[in-house]
C-alpha cells in the first residue's frame, strides 16, 4: 500500500437550483484531505453516479492519489470500451478531484501545477434572451454596464420561437431551419445598427439547421463581424467545415459535442476551427483537456471551454485553471451570478465581475462543497421531470425530429 492512498470515492447529486449536478469526492488516507471534481451529465445523471460509485470506486481504492496520468489512462480502459459521455463524465469527476488532491498537497493553485498565470482572470461571454427585440437591446445595454465585451444573443422570441428541449414540441411549437436562419441575420443586423461596436457577438447555431443553409448563414454573416459562429454543424458532418472555410472568413466554434478527442483532430489540424469548444467533463477531466488545449496552441486554435448552468462550480473551478494557465486561451462561457442556494452549497466559486471570471486562489481548484448543504437539495423527482432529465425531441412542422 502507498504511503498516501485513496480511501473512499463517492458521487454527490443536489440540484440546489434545479439542475441536476453531480460532483465526486475522493477521500485518503492522509487526515483532511480529499478532492472535489465534477461529473455533471444533467441529462444522464444517475447513470453517472452509477459508473462512479459502483464502478469507477472498486478500481480506485488504495491507489495513489498522486498517479494522476496512469490513474486517467488505467481507468480509461478499464471497462474495455472507452468514451462516451457517461463513462467520461464519471472519469472527469475523478480525475478533478485528483488535480484538486495534488494542489493542496502542493499549497497552491493547479494552474500554477500548469506551468503558472499567463492572466489576471479570463474573459467571459454570457447569454443574452428576451421575448421581444426591445428587451433583448435593453438587456445587452445593461450587461454592457456591467463590464462585458463578449455577448451571446438569442433571436428574440416574438420574431421565432427557439426550442426549449425542455418543453414538448406539441406545447413549444415546430421548427423550422429557413426562417430561422433568416431570423440570425436580421438578428445581427438589428444590434450593430443599435451597438455599433461596443461589444462583441456571437451565436449558437446548436447544430440545428442542414450543412448547405449554415455555410450560406456563415457567408451572409460575414458583414457584422461575429466573435465566433457556434456548432454550425454537427459532429457527424465534419466534412462540411472544409467548404465553410473556403467560403467564409466568420470565426468557427466547434466541439461541446464531441467526446472523444480523436473528433477534434482533423479541425484542429487542418485549421478548420478558431475555438475550440469542449465540455472537459465530457471528454474525462483536466487531464485530456490540457493536452488538447497545447496541441490547439500549435494551431492557432484557441480555448473556449463549454460552461452553462449544467456545469457544476466545480467544473468551472477546473476550466478556469485552465483558462489562467493556457497562452491560447480565447473565450470562457460564464454567468452573471449564482443563485443564493448555490452558494449554500458550494464555497469559493469563482465570480465573474467586469467582464470576466476570477479565481481565488485557493489551493486545488480552490472550491469546494457542504454535503449538509447538498443533502437538503436532491434531484427532482421524475414527476417533476417526466423524461428524467431527458431532452424532449426538437420538430419539423412534419413532425420529424432533429438535431441537437
Amino acid at each position: 500500500m502507498p504511503a498516501i492512498h485513496i480511501t473512499d470515492v463517492r458521487s454527490i447529486c443536489t440540484a440546489p437550483d434545479g439542475i441536476r449536478l453531480v460532483v465526486v469526492k475522493i477521500e485518503t488516507s492522509e487526515p483532511g484531505l480529499y478532492g472535489v471534481g465534477c461529473a455533471t451529465f444533467t441529462q444522464r445523471a444517475r447513470a453517472v453516479h452509477t459508473a462512479v460509485d459502483e464502478y469507477l470506486r472498486p478500481f480506485l481504492i488504495g491507489r495513489d492519489p498522486n498517479d494522476i496520468e496512469d490513474i486517467w489512462q488505467a481507468a480509461n480502459v478499464s471497462g474495455y470500451w472507452r468514451s462516451g459521455p457517461v463513462l467520461n463524465n464519471a472519469l472527469s469527476g475523478v480525475d478533478q478531484a485528483l488535480w484538486d488532491i495534488k494542489g493542496k498537497r502542493a499549497g497552491m493553485p493547479v494552474h500554477q501545477l500548469l506551468g503558472g498565470k499567463c492572466r489576471r482572470a479570463a474573459d467571459v461571454y454570457v447569454h443574452c434572451a428576451a421575448p421581444s427585440i426591445t428587451a433583448l437591446e435593453e438587456l445587452i445595454e445593461r450587461r454592457i454596464g456591467e463590464g462585458y465585451r463578449v455577448l451571446r444573443a438569442n433571436v428574440p422570441r416574438e420574431w421565432l420561437r427557439y426550442p426549449e428541449p425542455t418543453v414538448p414540441a406539441e406545447a413549444g411549437g415546430h421548427w423550422e431551419p429557413r426562417a430561422y436562419a433568416r431570423a440570425i441575420v436580421r438578428l445581427f443586423d438589428r444590434l450593430r445598427g443599435t451597438f455599433g461596436d461596443r461589444v462583441e457577438l456571437l451565436h449558437d447555431v446548436h447544430e440545428r439547421i442542414p450543412p448547405i443553409q449554415a455555410i450560406q448563414l456563415a457567408k451572409d454573416l460575414e458583414s457584422y463581424h461575429p466573435f465566433f459562429f457556434e456548432d454550425p454543424l454537427a459532429p457527424e458532418d465534419g466534412e462540411y467545415f472544409r467548404i465553410m472555410r473556403e467560403q467564409s472568413s466568420v470565426p468557427i466554434a466547434m466541439g461541446e459535442l464531441f467526446v472523444n478527442l480523436s473528433e477534434y483532430l482533423p479541425l484542429i489540424r487542418d485549421r478548420l476551427i478558431d475555438y475550440m469548444r469542449v465540455h472537459v467533463s465530457d471528454i474525462g477531466g483536466l487531464t485530456p483537456a490540457r493536452k488538447l488545449a497545447a496541441l490547439c496552441e500549435f494551431f492557432g486554435v484557441r480555448t473556449a471551454w463549454h460552461g452553462p448552468g449544467d456545469v457544476s462550480p466545480v467544473g468551472h473551478a477546473a476550466q478556469l485553471q485552465l483558462d489562467l494557465s493556457c497562452h491560447n486561451f480565447g473565450i470562457q462561457e460564464g454567468h452573471p451570478g449564482r443563485g443564493e442556494r448555490t452558494r449554500e452549497v458550494f464555497h469559493g466559486i469563482p465570480e465573474v465581475h467586469d467582464g470576466a471570471m476570477w479565481a481565488n486562489d485557493g489551493p486545488g481548484l480552490g472550491v469546494d462543497i457542504d454535503e449538509r448543504a447538498a443533502a437538503r437539495y436532491p434531484f427532482p423527482h421524475i414527476s417533476e421531470r417526466p423524461l428524467n432529465g431527458s431532452w424532449y425531441p426538437v420538430r419539423l412542422r412534419d413532425g420529424t425530429a432533429i438535431r441537437p
